[in-house]
């Protein structure tokens, strides 16, 4: 737990020897995402997860912040000299503000469908039809307070994928991101940056390890805004991901550690990572 602004950040940590690697979770869930990927990561590394301000168990204030604030105070607590981030959605945009604002102290970022400040409003032409419907519909959910209707519309266009029927992925893990959303819709608050890291324009000043990420069921503006990422990153390792939308970490995870695995075995070439 560590202290900011009248509030707690709530996280968990299973340390090892090795590389570090701090998760950073999407806008529609909390650390709980990283469940399936937890015990393959501990084998090779120390892990950490936390919730950030409004998600999970740690709770809002009216106090003005920022996440990269708090990720680099939740750093701090740890005594992270360094790490790996590996972000999803809106964690990947603060991955990036990270390794954009404070570079020395990144190993590496794996981005998973990152969402990226500063990148220009999406065209209407490059979002599908069904993701412009689903848009539509939240939209008027949240005008009329019906956060259960929200909720639900969230987890069709990000768990299933906007193309695909829904209730295409079920079960617990469902069930899962059901009830991490819900607390996000309940205690969601806007950071206050006086200037936000404009990330879209300064991607071209990452140096170090990248891999993008993104599952081929995702809205269309999303897996293009990836591509891009990927090409304006020097070097970076840009992958597609067949039958899975948003959060395939989720859908399946296994590619998915086996991916992050091996962008950090790329960049440690001495350290066999076990099997």
């Amino acid at each position: 737990m560590v202290s900011r602004d009248g509030t707690e950040l709530v996280g968990e940590s299973w340390p090892n020897n090795g590389p570090v690697i701090t998760l950073l979770h999407a806008g529609v869930a909390d650390r709980r995402s990283w469940i399936f990927l937890v015990p393959d990561f501990e084998k090779f590394a120390s892990v950490h997860a936390y919730d950030r301000r409004g998600f999970g168990e740690s709770l809002t204030t009216n106090e003005p912040f920022t996440h990269l604030e708090d990720l680099l105070a939740v750093l701090d607590h740890l005594h992270i000299a360094s790490t790996w981030l590996v972000g999803s959605s809106a964690g990947g945009k603060l991955a990036l503000e990270a390794a954009l604002e404070a570079p020395h102290r990144k190993d590496g970022v794996v981005l998973i469908s990152p969402a990226v400040g500063g990148a220009p409003q999406t065209r209407d032409e490059d979002v599908d039809p069904e993701t412009e419907e689903i848009d539509g519909l939240i939209t008027r959910a949240d005008e009329l307070g019906d956060n259960d209707e929200v909720n639900r519309l969230e987890v069709r266009l990000w768990l299933d994928g906007p193309r695909e029927p829904e209730g295409r992925v079920s079960g617990a893990v469902r069930e899962l991101v059901i009830d991490m959303n819900a607390t996000a819709l309940a205690n969601f608050v806007a950071e206050n940056a006086d200037n936000p890291v404009d990330a879209w324009s300064r991607l071209g000043e990452l140096l170090i390890p990248t891999t993008v990420a993104c599952g081929n069921l995702d809205a269309t503006h999303i897996i293009r805004r990836s591509e891009v990422v990927g090409a304006r990153i020097r070097g970076a390792n840009c992958v597609f991901l067949e039958g899975v939308a948003h959060l395939p970490y989720l859908e399946n995870p296994s590619p998915i550690g086996a991916l992050i695995r091996d962008s950090i075995l790329r960049a440690r070439p001495t350290r066999k990572i076990p099997d």
